[in-house]
């Protein structure tokens, strides 16, 4: 007899990688940065793959002024590491983070 199975969506994990990168100090939002039109054509700030319980997460933030770039981005990477992993039971296969502005 085998135990319960959970399947998680991908938007569950979307949901999980926005929350914990908004746990770094250092990201002002979880968004592509320029304009608002460039936004919508440039398509959503979350991007899951998920297969056979690996998932690939690309993320794109914006960083609050006057933070290190490099150390927002590893944070963020670590805290959805840690999210995903924790949270959700998922292995991570790669998480790519991408600082695409500065403000508020």
């Amino acid at each position: 007899m085998t135990g319960p199975e959970l399947t998680v969506g991908r938007r569950v994990v979307d949901d999980v990688v926005r929350l914990a990168a908004y746990e770094v100090p250092g990201v002002a939002r979880v968004s592509r940065g320029g304009p608002r039109w460039r936004t919508w054509l440039a398509g959503p700030p979350i991007v899951t793959r998920v297969a056979a319980g690996d998932v690939r997460v690309r993320v794109w933030v914006v960083a609050r002024p006057g933070q290190s770039l490099v150390a927002v981005s590893r944070d963020v990477r670590l805290a959805v590491s840690a999210a995903v992993e924790r949270l959700l039971g998922l292995r991570l296969e790669s998480v790519t983070v991408t600082v695409d502005g500065v403000g508020g």
